[in-house]
Formats: structure tokens, sequence, C-alpha cells
């Protein structure tokens, strides 16, 4: 029998460019317009800093969920956390989120800067070839030399936006950037305000209005983590962002985001709590280098995050949807590992094999059988 396919917006309606659903990925605010709408109601008296859109309280039952009010939860972390990163950004310092790969760094500023400030889009993309211009401001070089530098001519990046609406900036991945180029922040975080040289008159100094503040976010996998300048690391709170422990949550994080992707993605495939656990469970145990019984195995060098969990279990039941029959099947999962294994070392993928031969290969059960039976995958 043909498996019917969800039908196609019309890209050019009205009702589509409005309503998010044909956006691969909508940013938080949009996604989450009804719960924070709520919440600001619902809490609308009670204290908050300056600037805020939601109190603290708020913030904290929209990233953690609060079933009372039919919040979802889009966060495993622990509360006194959690806490800890929304009271930083109501101080004059900056909030750091470090971890490894996949900790959800990026996915916890996004959801703070939605609550905090009704936008999540100010955000500065950390790498090598990220200049002053992108943080700050830039100039529109036509007006520039036509009409000499001024308020209309100046192109304003995140850092300049925040400041001037009183809103949070992210910084993605903040020790990718050169060192000169993380210390444009210094006198901004110091002293709230941004010094435009080219202005003259009360716009030469532009002053942060009350609720700006900025998220970054580090890997401790890159090398720069160690970089950053004692001035600057003064300016932040930093907060390690865990993996996740405890492996429920784990399971229900995943089967969750997998099965909301996969629905975004208009795939009617739900993939099913058994083949959630096999998968979560390989990645535990490779992540660890550890069985779930105590026995050591051998590391790899990539990490096996819990996003890259979601995004493994997303493309086995794609690949389920349009190769084969719609049930996503263990040797789906064996498939996509080969690709979120082979990314730092070529020897992981033996390492992988071992693990198929020496633990997968012991365990009863018919979906952990399956499961070494399509071992034949990672070839």
């Amino acid at each position: 029998m043909a498996k019917s396919k969800a039908a196609k917006p019309d890209a050019g309606s009205a009702e589509s460019a409005t309503n998010g659903d044909v956006l691969q990925r909508p940013a938080a605010e949009m996604l989450y317009a009804d719960e924070l709408a709520r919440l600001a109601e619902a809490t609308a008296a009670e204290p908050k800093p300056r600037g805020w859109r939601l109190s603290p309280r708020a913030v904290l039952s929209f990233v953690l969920g609060d079933p009372q009010q039919g919040i979802a939860p889009k966060f495993v972390g622990r509360r006194a956390f959690l806490e800890r990163c929304i009271v930083s950004l109501a101080t004059n310092r900056g909030l750091m989120l470090i971890g490894e790969p996949g900790t959800a760094k990026s996915y916890l500023s996004e959801l703070l800067a939605a609550a905090i400030s009704s936008d999540s889009t100010l955000t500065i993309q950390g790498s090598a070839g990220t200049t002053e211009d992108n943080i700050k401001y830039s100039w529109n070089y036509a007006l520039l030399v036509a009409e000499g530098p001024s308020e209309r001519s100046l192109v304003p990046a995140p850092l300049y936006l925040g400041l001037k609406q009183g809103q949070l900036v992210r910084f993605e991945e903040i020790t990718r950037c050169p060192l000169e180029i993380q210390d444009v922040l210094l006198s901004v975080l110091s002293d709230r305000v941004m010094t435009i040289p080219e202005l003259q008159g009360p716009n030469r100094s532009l002053f942060a209005q009350a609720g700006f503040n900025v998220i970054a976010t580090a890997n401790t996998r890159d090398r720069g983590v160690n970089e950053m300048s004692a001035a600057l690391k003064r300016r932040f709170n930093f907060e390690t962002v865990p993996s996740i422990a405890d492996i429920s949550e784990e399971l229900a994080l995943v089967e969750r985001e997998t099965n909301r992707l996969l629905s975004r993605a208009g795939v009617p495939v739900a993939v099913a709590p058994p083949i959630t656990e096999l998968l979560v469970t390989t990645f535990r145990e490779l992540r660890t280098a550890k069985t779930t019984d105590g026995k050591g195995i051998e590391p790899l060098s990539t990490v096996l995050s819990t996003a890259e969990a979601v995004s493994t279990a997303c493309a086995a039941g794609i690949h389920a949807y349009f190769y084969d029959d719609g049930q996503v099947k263990p040797r789906h999962v064996v498939q996509h590992l080969v690709g979120t294994v082979l990314k730092d070392n070529p020897e992981d993928l033996n390492k992988v094999r071992h693990y198929f031969e020496h633990v997968v290969k012991k365990r009863g059960g018919p979906l952990w059988l399956s499961f070494y039976d399509a071992r034949h995958e990672l070839d």
C-alpha cells in the first residue's frame, strides 16, 4: 500500500509566511509564542528585573516546564543550576555557558533570551572569521561617502542592538574567535556603554538600556577555551552545562525531540520507545566507555552527545519513511550511527565494531539480536 504524503503548503501563501510551519528551525519565541504569552499574563504581578519580559520564576517555568500551566519542559538540568544562570543575567556580569559538545548550551541560551527579551535572534556566531564589525556595527559605505558618518549610515550589529533595545545578546562559541575579537566585549560589559568615535555629540556614546546583557557559550573541546583573557573572564559568571546523568530523562528527551523534529519535517513516523532505549543505551555506553553493568570498553574520540542521539534517531525515522515501510528498525539506527561516529578519527569505527562483537552480541532479546545482525551496515 502506498504511503500518503502530507501536502506541502504553498510557499507564497500568507498563512505559510506567518505561522512558521514552513520554517525548518523557528526561533524559540516563535515556536513557544503561546506559552510565553500565557506565562507573561499569569505572572504579570510578580517582581522582575527592569527590561525583562518575564519574571525570573516564569523564566524558570518556561525552561523546565510547568504541568499545572501547560508549559512543556524544554531543557533537562538541575533547578539550582538554572536559577544561578537566570540570576546572573540580572546582574552586571554576563553569563558564560561551557560544556562538552551537544549538551544544549546554545539551546539553553536561546530559551533564556526568548523568555527574558522575547527575541533570541541577536546572535553573534563566533569563528576565526568573526570581525569587530560582526559584533558592534559597520557602515553603509554609499551613505557614508554621500552624507558622512551618521545614524542613518550606521549598520547595527547584535551588540549595538542589544544595548539600544535593552535585550540579551547571544555570543555563540566565543572561544573560537581570536583573543583581540573576544576583548571587544570588555568595555561594553564593564561600563555598559559603546563608544562610536565616528559620530559627534550625544550619539557618540550608546548607553545600555535596562535588560541588556550577554550570554556566551564555549565548547570545552575547543583549544581556545583557556585562551580568554583574565580581564574578560572576570566579566562573566561561568556555569558548566553537564551531560544528562539520568538515563530516564535522556530517554524522554530524545524521544520527545526526535518525534517533534519528524513531525515538523512532515514525516508521519514515531520512533518507538524500545528503539529509543536501544539508541540511548548505545550512545551512553560509547560516550562513557563503560557498559551498563560497569565493564570498561574502548573510549571514542568523538562525543556521542544527547543532541547527536536525537539527530541519529531523526535520520533513522526519515530513512524508514522514504526507503522502507515507515517502521524504524535497529538496522536504520546502525546505518546512521556510522555518520555520527566518523567525525574525528577513522579508528572510532573499529571501536564501534569491537563494541558490537563484545557487548551487543552477548545481549539477549530480539531487538539487540537484530541490532547485532545489522553490524554489516558499519562496513
